[in-house]
């Protein structure tokens, strides 16, 4: 067992689901084998009640989601699995808590935008160019670096799953891609250049209206990921198709970092209701990350 890759995985908020998705993804005859598994957080005590946030349930999650991250930077895990958080609780107790995405970039010694945030599931690939931002402050960080970046991580990704010849779209920012101008100028000024620039690197990418980008995604497997403006532009087209099974990933950092798609669903914890589907999708996604790493080396 002490040669055996270990995967930290955090309990997330223990006021929450994340106990109980994690304590049924560990039992799962589904769980990949070859791996050890170590769960961080505090799972009860004063101050723990399932479906009550506390600052010290907030405290202790933020405490194993730093453990898990160093013990990743240093080589004790070869990979970390996030339970879910809840933001504002966090702030309270870590002003300028936006997100585990953003938090794990700093705490590997990035700017926030190093980390690119992905939900994956077969049935949709969707990566974020900006994360948890308002949609004004979203449009305003969008650049065409941004997309070349985000695309390109995003295409090295795939092809790491086993896509030798990625498929991408980027969903247009505006109504029918501005309409010539008519909604906005900013699918020509800002989108169309960073297309143009992907393309003549040999990468494979398209620019399509953000209302039926997705019907082809999902229906018509036209793509294997789509690159979205802002938060809400991907998650709610992938959260409708894959709420039970799709993983977050972060993409960018120096290590691996899965979770599930889902919150901390307050008003079911305790009650035994809670579906771990995603939980495992996102503890068998990092021990494939882990397994691809390995054979790189």
């Amino acid at each position: 067992m002490k040669n055996l890759p270990t995967i930290a995985i955090t309990l997330g908020d223990a006021a929450g689901i994340g106990p109980e998705v994690i304590a049924k993804t560990l039992r799962d005859p589904r769980l990949p084998k070859g791996f050890q598994f170590e769960v961080l957080g505090q799972k009860k005590g004063k101050g723990i009640t399932p479906g009550k946030l506390t600052q010290t349930s907030a405290r202790a999650s933020l405490n194993a989601l730093e453990e898990a991250t160093q013990g990743c930077r240093n080589g004790n895990y070869a990979a970390m699995v996030t339970g879910p958080v809840q933001k504002e609780s966090l702030a309270a107790v870590s002003p300028g808590f936006v997100g585990q995405t953003e938090f794990l970039a700093r705490a590997c010694g990035l700017p926030d935008d190093a980390a690119v945030m992905m939900l994956t599931d077969p049935k949709l690939t969707v990566a974020l160019c900006t994360n948890h931002c308002s949609v004004r402050d979203a449009v305003k960080k969008l650049t065409t670096k941004r997309i070349v970046y985000v695309t390109k991580i995003t295409h090295q990704f795939l092809q790491q799953c086993g896509i030798a010849q990625p498929r991408m779209a980027v969903a247009a920012i505006n109504p029918h891609m501005g309409e010539a101008g008519l909604f906005g100028d900013e699918d020509f000024r800002i989108v169309q250049p960073a297309v143009l620039k992907l393309n003549k690197e040999n990468i494979a990418v398209v620019h399509a209206p953000a209302d039926t980008i997705f019907y082809y995604a999902v229906q018509k497997k036209a793509f294997d990921a789509v690159i979205c403006a802002y938060h809400d532009q991907g998650l709610i087209p992938f959260k409708l198709v894959a709420f039970q099974t799709g993983v977050n990933v972060t993409l960018g950092l120096p290590i691996i970092r899965t979770s599930p798609d889902h919150g901390t669903a307050l008003e079911i914890a305790g009650k035994g209701l809670a579906d771990h589907r995603s939980m495992l999708a996102a503890v068998r996604l990092a021990c494939q990350l882990v397994r691809a790493k390995a054979k790189k080396t």
